[in-house]
């Protein structure tokens, strides 16, 4: 896959005929990344497998909040307020502020790398969750991989919304949170969830380069990851103070090889559970062989459940499965290969040494709509 073919999917997926009008300014990004010379040569002197676009919009955002133009800044929204409309003068304003500022982009794009903390995502975990709260009531030890800022450690803190086809909607979470997410449900089925979340006990956060919410300039690099949308903008700056309020432990170093080190953490009266999002996805082919024998490792001594969010493998049109090797609808495969770019929600729990995969349903990356088809 090409980086303007990255772009092009990216931008896609933030602009189906039911986008809302939020999603412009996302999708207008990278048709731009795709399409104007300067933009696209910026992210072409990125590694393909850092996924240029990306590492550019964010580059281009972060550095926007130092020294760009008022007119370019004012089509971005900021939290809690709304979303400017588009006009076409966005377009040639962001491809001359890329012009004027080609050489700082170039060495923001080369000294960071996507950090993608989109905290939406939890609405694809929580039914995961429910769905292994009703078989097993111990308490969770929550291992997030890939964890970045470690939003996601905190996903019985938030509240959650899903509006269903009929209409209805169904609730679970913390009432009091300042973190709502929502999220429209497609299809038949209807994810399980439970008022009230399963008990965490322990919360771990595992990552090549664990982030600090404190240092304001990683703040500010986290905040440019995200899409300019503002019901992204905002959940992210409440669930930012959430983090910092609550702080988590986390371990620096590989996935696979903290494996045995995360298992010596977690309590035996506990039930070991792994969650990544939008993180093995990435891994090399050899590195997500290795992680899944870990797992499987880990299973000959004790329970343990490993629920992933991830686009297909490999990454872009040729997609044939999960990261968890687990087979998907023939309708998936197709719509993947047509540039729209979801996150492929699946369930490996291992109970005394056995194994069994499940996929759960998909959802879109930024968390606006969950399709569920597991079996209740």
């Amino acid at each position: 896959m090409t980086v303007a073919e990255q772009a092009r999917s990216i931008a896609a997926a933030w602009s189906p005929p039911d986008a809302p009008p939020s999603w412009w300014l996302t999708a207008a990004t990278f048709t731009a990344i795709a399409e104007d010379d300067e933009l696209l040569s910026l992210a072409a002197a990125v590694p393909l497998d850092r996924l240029p676009p990306l590492v550019l919009s964010a580059a281009l955002r972060f550095h926007l909040d130092e020294r760009g133009p008022a007119r370019l800044a004012a089509y971005y929204p900021r939290p809690g307020g709304g979303q400017p409309p588009p006009d076409e003068g966005f377009r040639p304003a962001l491809q001359a502020f890329a012009r004027s500022e080609a050489s700082v982009l170039a060495r923001l794009c080369r000294e960071h790398r996507y950090q993608m903390n989109e905290v939406g995502r939890c609405l694809d975990v929580v039914p995961a969750l429910a769905a292994i709260a009703a078989e097993d009531p111990r308490p969770l030890a929550l291992v997030d991989l890939g964890t970045g800022a470690g939003l996601g450690l905190h996903l019985d803190r938030y509240h959650y919304t899903y509006r269903l086809p009929d209409g209805t909607e169904s609730s679970a979470g913390d009432v009091r949170s300042p973190v709502r997410l929502s999220c429209s449900v497609r299809g038949r089925g209807r994810p399980p969830v439970l008022p009230r979340l399963p008990a965490v006990a322990l919360r771990l956060g595992v990552d090549a380069e664990p982030l600090d919410l404190t240092d304001a300039a990683t703040a500010r690099w986290l905040a440019a990851c995200v899409p300019p949308e503002v019901g992204a903008v905002t959940r992210f700056a409440a669930a930012v103070e959430v983090a910092r309020a609550h702080p988590a432990p986390g371990l620096r170093g590989d996935l696979v090889e903290l494996l045995p080190t995360v298992v010596e953490e977690v309590p035996p009266d506990t039930l070991l559970c792994l969650v990544d999002t939008y993180v093995h996805v990435f891994l090399p082919p050899e590195r997500l062989s290795a992680f899944r024998e870990a797992v499987a490792r880990i299973g000959q001594v004790r329970d343990v459940e490993w629920i992933s969010v991830d686009p297909l493998v490999p990454l872009g049109p040729a997609a044939t499965g999960t990261v968890q090797g687990l087979k998907v609808p023939p309708t998936w495969l197709r719509d993947n290969r047509d540039g729209g770019v979801f996150g492929v929600i699946g369930r490996v729990n291992i109970r005394n040494g056995v194994r069994r995969g499940t996929v759960l349903g998909r959802a879109h990356p930024g968390a606006a709509w969950l399709e569920w088809t597991a079996a209740p």
